[in-house]
């Protein structure tokens, strides 16, 4: 598989617009392409799904590993790929590039497109670019210029090839109709957006009569991927919350689950009762702008309380985490942890993390580390408050602990990736193996 990575300098560039037009384009002229995203986000891979048919995978130093970026590789269904790389191009964990798209191409030895939005300057921007394709280690190989008229492309076109040396692979205009909305994890989700698709083929259209294809192909090389060594297969079924309130999960994650036990998704906005399983799976979201809903279908409310006090196996990250709390807000969730979820105006203990057990738990042994990431904007107020995790932030001083157990029911803010903690994931089905048939 051939791959290319498109960065630009900060955020708020268009990146993502650009990629699945990118992607969308490849397709519309034969190409086989799949998608990726660095970094640990959830909400634009299903972007990157929504325009390839295809399930995006995170590229993530800390989360993964370098072996666990090239298994995720691995995991990619095309023979050409497009990485969407995260925030600016160098910006890395903490005040480092540690982790950036920079780092994470460099790694991987990934060329790279930067995309460039002029902010009230013109020749200006060509030192700019320059700086970025100069800087030791960096893979940018090409520029598309966003958000322009023609008229300024046609003017900056050729001070960007005399003075940076660099490929120019065209523009892109500026277009309201293309701009995505945000909220407070970034964009809004893609099944938030009425006409995605229609918004996805006009930048489509638009690349395809401005952007030199033929060259960005030619720009992409052969990727190094490690083929994953899957677990063996175990009588385990997994049940997998999956809807427009909890749809915050790592593809390869998914993928582990997949290939080595049974899964069942199912949907606690619409469903009645949870299905027969071994573990349930609970993932981030936004159950908050569902609590309503949520609360109404006491039916499965009640199933999933029945579960957790019977002895059935449960993990839940963020959003899941919230659903299980007496409350959101006002609205009455599962009650498995006594207690309630709270919105602030503000993230909370936002970014990468550390996590060190306390004590034996599914996850593994007491003392056992991983990898993990916070990002939410509640808080929660628990009766009991004793946790499983002790946490500090990643090249950071703040510490604080996390992750609470009720029975055999393991849930907190950290989201993981098991491709960086294969060790934790194998001792979740383990566990499973052990304890979880008692919830059936």
């Amino acid at each position: 598989m051939k791959g290319i990575m498109i960065t630009a300098p900060a955020s708020g560039s268009g990146k993502t617009v650009v990629t699945m037009g990118i992607i969308r384009a490849l397709a519309d002229t034969g190409f086989n392409v799949c998608g990726f995203k660095t970094g640990p986000d959830y909400i634009d891979t299903a972007f990157i799904r929504t325009v390839s048919g295809k399930d995006a995978g995170n590229l993530d130093m800390h989360l993964q590993g370098l072996d666990g970026m090239k298994m995720s590789l691995s995991m990619g269904e095309g023979d050409y790929c497009v990485i969407e790389g995260a925030m600016g191009y160098f910006d890395g964990i903490y005040n480092t590039y540690e982790n950036s798209s920079f780092d994470i191409a460099k790694s991987l030895n990934v060329n790279a497109i930067l995309v460039y939005t002029l902010q009230g300057e013109m020749f200006s921007a060509v030192p700019k670019i320059k700086g970025m394709a100069d800087f030791p280690g960096s893979t940018i190989k090409a520029v598309i210029l966003n958000r322009v008229s023609e008229k300024t492309f046609k003017l900056l076109k050729e001070p960007i090839r005399k003075y940076t040396g660099l490929h120019l692979l065209g523009f892109i205009p500026k277009m309201s109709d293309l701009e995505l909305k945000s909220r407070h994890l970034g964009l809004i989700q893609s099944i938030e957006v009425d006409d995605i698709n229609n918004r996805i083929q006009m930048a489509a259209d638009i690349i395809k009569q401005n952007i030199d294809l033929n060259l960005l192909v030619n720009l992409m090389e052969e990727v190094d991927f490690i083929p994953v060594e899957y677990p063996p297969v175990r009588k385990i079924t997994v049940a997998v919350a999956r809807d427009p309130a909890f749809s915050f999960y790592y593809r390869e994650n998914l993928k582990l689950l997949s290939k080595c036990c049974n899964i069942e998704y199912f949907s606690p906005l619409t469903d009645r009762e949870l299905p027969h399983c071994d573990i349930l799976y609970l993932g981030g979201g936004y159950p908050e702008l569902y609590k309503t809903e949520l609360a109404a279908n006491r039916t499965m409310l009640a199933s999933i309380k029945a579960f957790a006090d019977r002895g059935g196996c449960i993990y839940a990250e963020c959003g899941g985490f919230m659903y299980l709390m007496e409350y959101i807000e006002d609205s009455r969730m599962a009650g498995v942890f006594p207690g309630k979820s709270l919105m602030t105006d503000k993230l909370q203990n936002f970014g990468y993390i550390d996590i060190e057990l306390k004590n034996d738990c599914m996850l593994g042994k007491a003392k056992d580390r991983l990898t993990g990431h916070e990002f939410h904007k509640s808080i929660t107020v628990l009766s009991n408050p004793d946790t499983v995790y002790s946490i500090k932030k990643t090249k950071g001083d703040a510490a604080w602990s996390g992750g609470y157990r009720y029975k055999n029911v393991l849930a907190g803010y950290p989201h993981i990736s098991f491709l960086g903690n294969m060790n934790s994931f194998l001792s979740m089905l383990d566990y499973a193996d052990s304890r979880g048939k008692g919830g059936r």
